[in-house]
């Protein structure tokens, strides 16, 4: 069974031992569950890995949002004042990530921040094509991709 599933068991049983069905008593039961596998965690050699895999997957969801915030507070300022400062551009970005799964996140990753937006990926799989609102420097686009978007996805997902 998948460990997930397994913490997500025992969230929803400290939730009914409680006797209240709240999104705190969800949180409390999950740390709970995830605090019970640790203790058993010699006992079950696998766990090991969902361990560090939930903290990838923490640490792509934090680092995401940052990045949505960050990322719109340029957006913002472009849509408040008068005229256009942006310069728009289609920009070819290399990929490393092979996977269905991991291509697709990606994509999503890019088309969920502000100011840019995935059109396509190439049949061979290695190129994503993106828009983005302020292409000034393109290598910096394919760089921030390279360095942020791609490793958090990799990690997270192998």
């Amino acid at each position: 069974m998948n460990l997930f599933a397994v913490n997500l068991v025992l969230a929803f049983a400290w939730v009914a031992l409680t006797g209240g069905l709240t999104l705190g008593g969800l949180i409390t039961g999950f740390l709970v569950g995830m605090a019970a596998m640790w203790l058993v965690r010699p006992l079950f050699p696998q766990t090991g890995s969902y361990f560090l895999r939930l903290y990838y997957w923490i640490r792509l969801i934090v680092m995401f949002v940052y990045e949505l915030v960050v990322s719109s507070i340029p957006v913002v300022k472009e849509v408040l004042t008068p005229g256009q400062r942006s310069e728009p551009a289609l920009i070819a970005v290399p990929i490393t990530v092979t996977t269905d799964t991991q291509i697709t996140l990606l994509a999503n990753f890019i088309s969920l921040t502000p100011g840019t937006l995935s059109l396509d990926v190439s049949e061979d799989r290695k190129t994503i094509y993106i828009h983005a609102m302020f292409a000034d420097d393109p290598d910096a686009i394919r760089a921030q991709i390279r360095d942020r978007f791609e490793v958090w996805v990799r990690e997270a997902t192998e």
